[in-house]
């Protein structure tokens, strides 16, 4: 047994070792860096870092499926904001208890991903289209639902999931981790795993192979939607309120994250192992740019800038491998 998990976390470090370096370069360079060497290597920093990252975590852990599959899901961003007006929402307008109003939300979240992936498997528009239609149409359903106005939330409940804590331990850290091991279980041990990779691979051929091409991509945009539903159940939390322009732009780190992790933006390859280095990795650099006082509206032309080079690197790749 303790061969077999040494050789695995040889493999992940073999397989992985482009993007590690690149995260160990940013943390020296934090480090060492005028403005930030006094607070960025702290641990109240690292678990900031951890805490604001959970969602983004459980985004692109869909976003990684989706993706594998030869698909996108631009919805992620809105569902955040719904599921968070309905988390809040059912608790402060309903009075019903802040369990109950998570369970709406990650059942909204759900919903929407059920939505995306049944139009998705029965008709033949594209999963760009489609996704970015389902993303207006929840954006404005929270909105409606709230004259454009959050709906806050301060009860010691609603905010444990987001801003609590377990021992010394932020819950969304906690949180992260378990999402983390079962996506990683789902996709590298599970039945379902081998068809997402068949089915980016060579749709025809997982055809052929008897694999049904439909119910992967279904269950696989109701997994993200359950995942979106969480991660605003978890910023609703934090933010001790249902925001509805809270995910704006949620959908853009969940894809530099898988990008950046090494899964191919033409299906078929990538790894949820990758997939938590990417997310660290853009973690990283927006708490880095915030701690040397980098302007915002900057750090929107510096993540594009990466997501551009991450995809060209994805290029070479493919070409040198001839796909």
């Amino acid at each position: 047994m303790a061969t077999r998990f040494k050789n695995g976390v040889v493999k992940y470090f073999k397989d992985n070792i482009g993007i590690i370096i690149a995260l160990v370069a940013m943390f020296i360079f934090l480090t060492v860096f005028p403005t930030t060497r006094s607070t960025f290597l702290t641990p109240k920093n690292m678990f900031n870092i951890l805490r604001q990252n959970a969602s983004n975590l459980f985004l692109a852990t869909g976003m990684t499926m989706v993706i594998i599959l030869g698909g996108i899901d631009l919805s992620v961003g809105s569902v955040i904001a719904l599921s968070g007006v309905v988390a809040a929402g059912c608790v402060v307008n309903f009075g019903l208890p802040e369990a109950v109003g998570f369970i709406a939300a990650i059942a909204v979240g759900a919903a929407v991903g059920l939505f995306n992936g049944f139009i998705i498997c029965k008709t033949d528009i594209p999963p760009f289209i489609v996704t970015l239609a389902s993303m207006n149409i929840t954006k404005g359903i929270a909105l409606v639902l709230t004259g454009g106005a959050p709906i806050r939330c301060m009860t010691d409940a609603f905010k444990f999931p987001g801003a609590g804590y377990v021992g010394p331990v932020p819950t969304p850290v906690i949180l992260m981790f378990i999402i983390f091991i079962l996506a990683a279980l789902m996709i590298n041990k599970t039945q379902l795993g081998r068809h997402i990779y068949a089915v980016g691979g060579n749709v025809q051929a997982a055809k052929f192979s008897g694999i049904s091409v439909q119910k992967v991509k279904f269950i696989v945009y109701a997994y993200t939607g359950v995942m979106a539903g969480i991660a605003g159940v978890v910023i609703a939390s934090r933010l001790y309120s249902g925001q509805p322009t809270a995910g704006d732009g949620a959908e853009m780190d969940a894809i530099a994250s898988v990008v950046v992790g090494g899964t191919s933006m033409s299906g078929g390859s990538g790894r949820i192992g990758g997939t938590l280095i990417g997310v660290l990795i853009i973690g990283v650099l927006n708490n880095g740019l915030n701690l040397m006082g980098v302007d915002s509206n900057f750090q929107y032309i510096v993540k594009g800038l990466v997501i551009l080079l991450a995809v060209y690197v994805d290029f070479l790749r493919n070409k040198k491998a001839g796909r």
